[in-house]
């Protein structure tokens, strides 16, 4: 199904473009693909059948210090830090617009790497590749250094460098999204980049590193090394010639990352991490958006969101009228099919997570928490990672499923009695990456959402914001902040030139 003979939307044509597609699952190094030195590879599985998409390159330390070796050639040559920064625009906007044009087959690799809904790959995770790197190429030429209040007979220039060679480690829950998050700002600022995507979902970034190339990137300034996060992820975090590093994933790994920087060179490292996501509902919000909105914080990609609204915090004196109407719309979120445009939930990514879920589910029991709603496997005939929306009421905050990041579909309910109440709960947590309130009352909504600590708060919205706003978390829910102009500060160093006049 290539982006200029699609016409139908359908799950037999979804089925038929991934029977025929034809996948290169070579590493991406000095502009080109590359087998691994040693020549191995791993398979990719498609979650929702268990079968083997491809045989991706499986890089190792060898791998990472030759591509290193490269970028560091190319940014000391100044063919990309040096360049025009017009010239570098504009190179970023072909960027997004051959993904744009490609987005069909790329929605469709994303789908089978992840199994995401094909619906939202393709209407979602695409188009929010492309505004990312759109937007970060045309901001390239608007960002203006300073000149600083001075004595007359003196001249302060204060100015913007690229950091220089920098890592990406990416996650598999949104590995198109949160490669361009790390990619465009990175690459904007005039850095060299190596992209480590994570093990099991390399597809899409692979293929728009081609896209990259095509669009005029220079050889050497992009890698892309597949490979294992407990091995090449690890040389890499303590590698000596790397001065950045970008990492999006689990709290206990980013800590990891942490320290190796402290091992090696002390190499900048900011790092987007785990949730456990407060949603908290008054009495006089809008119930209804509310609910449906409650489903969608949760059960979107299956749960597997570090944004997820997690713990759904809800009034005592609504509970009773409340949590049917939750129930009602989680029906819509049964899991099936991702070829399908119909379908809105996906399996798990694999079968250790599965497992987690299912574990979790039998904590929440023995701890003392209700099931109200789902709590079992699916389609296990399918050979997929399957498993129903789920939500447990009569939880309170110090349970495991209140306190741990699951990132499953699974909803643990929350009472409360008053304001200063839910803030407590909402802020009795390790994490602090998102969340949201829902009240009439523009006192009790701004309040509220002034005391929460998190990095996003939403007011009677859920998921808000787009590439204008920075993204990050408190806590250990990690540091710097993608999206926005603010992310361009995490790849650049701040450098004075102080002048005086004879």
């Amino acid at each position: 199904m290539s982006d200029e003979t699609q016409s139908e939307n359908t799950l037999k044509a979804w089925q038929a473009a991934a029977a025929d597609i034809q996948i290169d699952g070579r590493a991406f190094i000095n502009g080109q693909r590359s087998d691994s030195l040693s020549g191995e590879t791993r398979p990719t599985i498609n979650p929702a059948n268990g079968n083997e998409i491809a045989e991706v390159a499986y890089c190792g330390a060898d791998d990472a210090d030759q591509a290193v070796n490269i970028a560091r050639e190319a940014f000391e040559s100044g063919m990309w830090s040096s360049m025009a920064p017009a010239d570098r625009k504009m190179v970023l906007v072909r960027w997004a617009e051959l993904i744009e044009s490609h987005a069909h087959e790329i929605a469709l690799l994303e789908t089978l790497d992840v199994g995401k809904p094909i619906a939202d790959t393709l209407n979602i995770d695409v188009g929010a590749a492309v505004r990312t790197i759109r937007w970060s190429g045309e901001a390239i030429d608007k960002v203006y250094d300073e000149i600083t209040p001075t004595p007359a007979n003196c001249l302060a220039l204060v100015t913007r460098l690229p950091l220089g060679v920098v890592a990406a480690i990416v996650p598999w829950n949104f590995p198109l999204s949160t490669t361009a998050w790390k990619l465009a700002p990175a690459l904007a600022t005039g850095n060299s980049v190596l992209l480590k995507p994570a093990s099991n979902t390399p597809l899409s970034a692979l293929r728009i590193a081609d896209l990259a190339a095509e669009a005029g990137l220079p050889a050497g300034v992009l890698q892309v090394l597949p490979g294992s996060g407990g091995s090449l992820g690890k040389h890499i975090a303590l590698h000596m010639d790397i001065d950045g590093l970008t990492f999006t994933g689990s709290t206990p790994v980013g800590k990891q990352l942490m320290q190796y920087s402290g091992q090696s060179n002390l190499k900048r490292t900011f790092l987007e991490l785990g949730g456990k996501s407060p949603n908290i509902v008054f009495a006089d919000g809008n119930l209804e958006l509310a609910a449906s909105s409650a489903a969608l914080a949760v059960f979107y990609n299956g749960g597997q969101t570090c944004t997820a609204g997690t713990r759904l915090i809800v009034e005592e004196s609504i509970m009773d009228e409340f949590l049917p109407m939750v129930i009602e719309h989680s029906k819509a979120w049964m899991p099936g099919d991702p070829l399908d445009p119909a379908t809105v939930m996906g399996p798990m990514i694999d079968s250790a997570q599965y497992q987690t879920v299912c574990d979790y589910v039998a904590i929440g029991k023995e701890e003392g928490a209700e099931l109200l709603f789902g709590g079992n496997a699916v389609h296990e005939q399918s050979g997929g990672f399957y498993y129903q929306p789920t939500i447990f009421s009569g939880v309170n905050n110090q349970m495991r499923i209140a306190q741990e990041e699951i990132f499953g579909p699974v909803l643990a309910v929350i009472p409360f009695r008053n304001a200063d109440e839910a803030v407590q709960i909402a802020n009795d947590s390790i994490y602090g990456l998102a969340g949201a309130v829902w009240s009439r009352d523009i006192n009790t909504a701004h309040k509220v959402a002034n005391a929460v600590r998190v990095g996003t708060m939403g007011i009677n919205n859920y998921f808000g914001g787009d590439i204008t706003v920075p993204f990050g978390g408190f806590k250990q829910s990690g540091n710097g902040r993608d999206k926005s102009m603010h992310a361009f500060a995490d790849y650049t160093e701040l450098k004075t030139t102080w002048i005086e006049f004879e």
